[in-house]
């Protein structure tokens, strides 16, 4: 069908166009996508045996759906890209407020236009990408926002009495009809304005006012909520989601793997800093490491979660931080080191919810906390583990190191700002250190060994084998007990 050459309603049932719900749309165009083996929510990534599995039943069930899981679960994402699963165009009455379909029309000013044009009733097509509304549900959201109410203005300039079913003003509601709408934050909208939905979500129509006028609206919903609305700012009313036909629960992604994929895709980098700034793997895992520990975490509120926006955040402060050291230091290139995870700091505070323990510890201990712990979760991936304790004559694979920085008369410095030539001169200088790689990562490219080398330092440093001391230029590394036994 060529939608650019139907313009009346003639045309129209000439064409052989059938009328269709919105349900029916997402339903028989999503049968097609699996038939044809498509993926039917493309970029949502560690959801495809848990999460969508359940969204494409609801959605062959013609169902309304409830998302139901904490901040930065790609909630929003989901229901932006049902919009994939709607016809390309759709037929509409020109200038209906309510999108009319032509063949069924629900609104006075649509049936009326017919009755006096008929067949050369004008009619325009609205692309799916405009069948999209949103809206943030907040404690002053009314009814009238949202379903509608008499409109004064109207009423005089029209020269119609107040009882006149033309003097009512469309919400957003009824001017979604035959499009997808998302409440979010759906606890979040008072009681007495849920209960307005009720009939919506039953009975598909509207009541304004003392109206006799019932639209039956045409609507896919989908709401989002969050688990902890539920008990500190409201809750879903029990009629209310008893109408809603599906619950879908969301989670963060499983395994370090997913998680990187989601925040590579999201991070809004310039092509300059990807050109200027390399990043070794070990990174990329450490800063995902990082936000799995947040999660467990007893310093932050499990309830508020840990938003996947914090790893997209914190990988662009990441490369802006070696990025802006590049630009100083008038390098074209530079090579990603662990102190630069200091620059991912204001990310993650900005992102958790600390409990009265993480308060008193404060936002940015806490942080670094949390770096120091994905540093040594990951270690014993790479390295042999080190044990607590120790007998006296048994040998370390790390002794040498220890060993070397208890030698060292002074402390042991790796500048922010250093120039690329001289921080791997400070670091080749512990010689032992290229033993250990050489003999536990042979095969690490001799561009990446300068990261694993500083990820050691911060191992020994998390298992009390070295210390380390952060200042206002960067970070001092130390034999914990050498300086003391000196001073003897």
């Amino acid at each position: 069908m060529k939608e650019e050459y139907i313009k009346t309603l003639g045309e129209l049932k000439k064409s052989g166009y059938q009328s269709k719900s919105i349900k029916d749309e997402l339903r028989d165009n999503l049968i097609e996508k699996i038939k044809n083996k498509e993926t039917t929510f493309e970029g949502v990534h560690g959801y495809e045996n848990t999460v969508i599995p359940e969204l494409e039943r609801a959605i062959l069930s013609r169902h309304n759906i409830n998302l139901l899981g904490l901040r930065g679960q790609a909630k929003t994402r989901l229901a932006r890209l049902m919009l994939n699963l709607l016809d390309e165009y759709i037929p509409v009455v020109e200038g209906s407020e309510i999108n009319d379909d032509p063949l069924q029309p629900i609104s006075r000013f649509a049936a009326e236009l017919i009755k006096e044009h008929g067949d050369n009733t004008p009619i325009t097509w609205l692309h799916r990408s405009d069948r999209f509304a949103e809206k943030l549900a907040t404690p002053d959201v009314t009814v009238a926002d949202i379903i509608g109410d008499v409109d004064p203005i109207k009423a005089a300039n029209l020269k119609l009495s107040y009882a006149d079913d033309r003097v009512i003003h469309y919400g957003m509601i009824p001017r979604a009809n035959r499009c997808i709408f998302v409440i979010n934050e759906l606890p979040d909208l008072q009681a007495r304005i849920q209960v307005a939905l009720f009939n919506i979500l039953q009975e598909g129509d509207i009541q304004i006012r003392g109206f006799k006028l019932r639209l039956p609206l045409d609507v896919q919903f989908i709401f989002t909520a969050n688990p902890e609305d539920y008990t500190n700012r409201g809750s879903i009313v029990t009629p209310l989601k008893d109408r809603i036909g599906s619950q879908i629960l969301t989670h963060y992604p499983a395994d370090i793997e997913t998680a990187r994929k989601i925040t590579e895709q999201e991070a809004k980098l310039v092509e300059s800093q990807n050109a200027s700034v390399v990043v070794p793997d070990l990174a990329r895992d450490l800063l995902e490491q990082i936000v799995f520990q947040a999660r467990e975490s007893e310093y932050i509120d499990a309830k508020s979660g840990v938003s996947a926006r914090l790893s997209i955040t914190a990988l662009e402060n990441l490369l802006s931080t070696a990025e802006r050291r590049a630009l100083i230091n008038g390098d074209e290139q530079t090579t990603l080191r662990l102190s630069d995870f200091v620059g991912i700091i204001p990310a993650i505070t900005g992102k958790v919810e600390l409990v009265y323990e993480g308060e008193q510890e404060g936002a940015a201990a806490v942080a670094f906390n949390l770096i120091g712990e994905a540093v040594k979760t990951l270690f014993e991936t790479f390295f042999p583990k080190i044990g607590k304790l120790q007998k006296q004559d048994q040998e370390s694979p790390y002794d040498d190191i220890v060993s070397w920085f208890f030698n060292q008369k002074e402390g042991f410095e790796l500048l922010d700002d250093l120039r690329d030539k001289e921080y791997k001169n400070i670091l080749n200088a512990i010689s032992p250190l290229d033993d250990l790689l050489a003999k536990y990562q042979p095969n690490l490219s001799t561009q990446d060994s300068y990261f694993v080398k500083e990820f050691v330092l911060w191992a020994l440093v998390e298992y009390k084998q070295l210390s380390k001391q952060r200042f206002t230029e960067g970070i001092q590394f130390k034999d914990p007990y050498g300086s003391f036994i000196s001073g003897l």
